[in-house]
């Protein structure tokens, strides 16, 4: 399958930063780790994949501005268009040698999201899309799941954990849904997860409390695999709000009331 210039730059990015990963991975007892808050880790890999995201984006587009995971804000001379990077999504897995964490990188034009790439290098996994021109596995063009019931679905979801989410509503959220589904997974990478929705490896996903790089380019390839995205009020407000919920058109529907039921 023929790239876009774009979507080529990012895959160079995501898959140098994954060989770095790789290496790390392979080393894992040996990292140095801080930590950055409660529950939630942040390694000398992840920093070491974000440099290289960066220069390599950097060097293939100057001028573009940053919103990533360890950085933050990077201001740039072009005003319409920035990258949200995720490095290292999924990094308490990576550091407990469970090989579900990836690169996560999307691009934003005048706001709107047009390209993304999601790349798993322990399974060596490539997910990419582009606004208008579909969502890819490896070059295999990607479709939602078509089951139609939520008692045939199996979700994935994410479990907060100390010092991060309102447990409460979660545990809500599970009693809503759980007894009305073929199964609730928690993979520990949220742009895994909206990834395998887009793959149709996954019926639909909800989470709350996200950061902009951890879905962007997920929301993407979902829309383009011909999929429903929105935030848990039904507006596609993701990237402020933090919260999303998908899945094909009745997945996403069902699901969306299955949860509604935590605000009443």
């Amino acid at each position: 399958m023929p790239r876009s210039a774009i979507i080529n730059v990012m895959v160079q990015a995501a898959m140098k930063a994954g060989r770095s990963l790789s290496r790390d991975f392979g080393e894992v007892q040996n990292l140095q780790v801080s930590l950055k808050g409660p529950g939630d880790y942040v390694s000398q890999a992840d920093r070491r994949a974000e440099e290289i995201v960066h220069a390599e984006l950097s060097r293939a587009r100057p001028g573009y501005a940053f919103l990533m995971e360890e950085r933050g804000v990077v201001e740039g001379e072009d005003a319409q268009h920035r990258w949200l990077v995720d490095p290292l999504d999924g990094t308490t897995n990576f550091l407990h040698g469970i090989p579900i964490f990836s690169v996560s990188i999307a691009l934003e034009r005048q706001g709107q999201l047009v390209a993304g790439v999601i790349y798993n290098p322990a399974m060596d996994e490539l997910y990419t899309a582009e606004r208008g021109g579909g969502a890819f596995l490896n070059d295999r063009r990607m479709r939602v799941a078509a089951r139609r019931q939520l008692s045939d679905a199996v979700l994935g979801t994410g479990i907060p954990h100390l010092g991060r989410g309102n447990h409460g509503r979660a545990l809500i959220d599970l009693r809503n849904v759980m007894g009305e589904t073929a199964g609730i997974r928690r993979l520990g990478s949220a742009a895994l997860d909206l990834a395998y929705v887009a793959a149709g490896r996954m019926d639909g996903f909800w989470e709350d409390a996200l950061h902009p790089w951890d879905m962007a380019a997920g929301i993407l390839m979902i829309r383009e695999a011909g999929g429903f995205v929105t935030d848990r009020a039904g507006r596609q407000d993701m990237l402020s709000s933090g919260s999303i919920v998908a899945g094909n058109e009745v997945i996403h529907r069902d699901l969306l009331k299955a949860l509604q039921k935590s605000a009443a």
